[in-house]
């Protein structure tokens, strides 16, 4: 079995505690027809898209950074005006 790519290993992080209480099987693409919608990574807008919009380009979200050090203040804080 290969390594898990980062999107895989976060769905494993997030169903850790329930793994006595579920089973996982692997389902084929090709046999998988009724995959959700918001499973699936947006295309880019290029013209190798099916929905290709001229002139609009993907929006970008704003790069923030925060550091440990701030994080643990911000949240004692927070704790100790409560």
């Amino acid at each position: 079995m290969k390594a898990p790519n980062r999107h895989m290993l976060r769905w494993q992080i997030a169903i850790e505690e329930y793994r006595d209480n579920i089973n996982i099987f692997h389902k084929d693409g090709n046999i998988h027809k009724n995959a959700d919608g918001l499973s699936r990574w947006p295309l880019p807008n290029n013209i190798d898209n099916p929905s290709y919009v001229p002139g609009e380009a993907a929006p970008q979200l704003p790069k923030e950074e925060i550091s440990v050090t701030d994080l643990n203040t911000l949240f004692f804080e927070e704790v100790s005006s409560n």
